[in-house]
């Protein structure tokens, strides 16, 4: 009998939950989940959360205590449920300011180490900017793991790997969104696809030279992109698509396979030259602006949600 595809996609790839959605969690069983700002928002509006909502709002310090504390009391319940790692974001609003970014994620594992969960269980996102960048690796020094997102170039993974990130997390699907948007009539199917390509290259250019960051592909749009990049060392996965690998049968063939490190790693590049190469790629410059922007305006209407609690209460 056949298996379903998700259960033979669990034999080649670390399959991570992306959401904060306990049930969805509690129904796959990942290794792994991630969050951002829009997933802890869209946790923050279930009903069941809103007395709870009400109770950090009032006894925050202020409005960035209060979002700090929300994510971390809801990823504190994920990390029950899965035995991996817990990815919690640091505000987008902190993309382009280095102290600041390291300053917050501190402040997350401070309390995560107050709700019981260890430094090696989470994972700190940090927009891959040069900034972010900057704070992951020395955070990575202080032994705290970090998860560079938003990466849409080759330019940000190599900056990442040389910072010795614990994991990066390219967007597939936004890549592809880009691409659609330029050149609708364009086949970008299978192998086609965009976004697929980008992982596949960041994939076996960290295994050809030995980087230890892991390869975690992100943002998917569809189900034939997953299958596209099965054997990648993560997969972060929407509640719908793990739904449809769930219920589909059939043979998975593993596209994406470790190899040996064969030369050395390329000299790092320096800010001016990350910027450039980043400044020339027109799709990753656009995208990145704009996933911040996206985070920051989810982080707006969280703490327009705690505000509205707090007058409430």
């Amino acid at each position: 009998m056949a298996e379903d595809l998700l259960s033979q996609l669990k034999q080649m790839s670390t399959v991570v939950a992306d959401t904060g959605d306990i049930d969805t969690i509690r129904r796959f069983t990942p290794q792994d989940a991630t969050t951002n700002p829009s997933l802890i928002l869209q946790a923050a509006q279930q009903e069941n959360r809103r007395a709870r909502l009400a109770e950090i709002a009032c006894h925050s310090t202020d409005i960035d205590d209060a979002l700090d504390a929300v994510a971390v009391e809801i990823g504190s319940e994920i990390s029950a449920l899965v035995p991996g790692y817990v990815s919690t974001e640091v505000s987008a609003r902190l993309s382009f300011d280095t102290d600041a970014t390291l300053a917050r994620a501190r402040s997350l594992i401070e309390r995560y180490d107050r709700h019981g969960i260890p430094p090696e269980r989470i994972l700190i996102k940090v927009a891959a900017t040069w900034e972010g960048i900057r704070a992951a690796r020395q955070l990575e020094r202080e032994g705290i793991r970090t998860n560079l997102t938003l990466l849409f170039s080759f330019t940000q993974a190599l900056a990442c790997a040389d910072a010795g990130v614990t994991l990066v997390s390219p967007f597939v699907g936004r890549i592809l969104d880009w691409h659609k948007a330029e050149w609708p009539d364009g086949d970008f199917s299978g192998d086609n696809d965009p976004g697929v390509k980008s992982v596949r290259r960041i994939y076996e250019h960290y295994k050809g030279h030995g980087y230890r960051t892991i390869v975690m592909g992100a943002s998917f749009r569809n189900m034939g992109e997953i299958q596209a990049l099965a054997g990648c060392d993560r997969l972060t996965i929407s509640p719908a698509l793990l739904g449809e690998l769930a219920e589909t049968q059939g043979h998975l063939e593993r596209r994406l396979v470790p190899i040996d490190a064969e030369t050395s790693a390329p000299e790092p590049q320096d800010e001016a030259e990350f910027r450039w190469s980043l400044n020339e790629d027109a799709m990753a410059t656009e995208k990145l602006a704009e996933g911040i922007r996206k985070f920051t305006d989810d982080q707006r209407k969280l703490e327009a949600l705690l505000a509205e609690l707090r007058k409430q209460s």
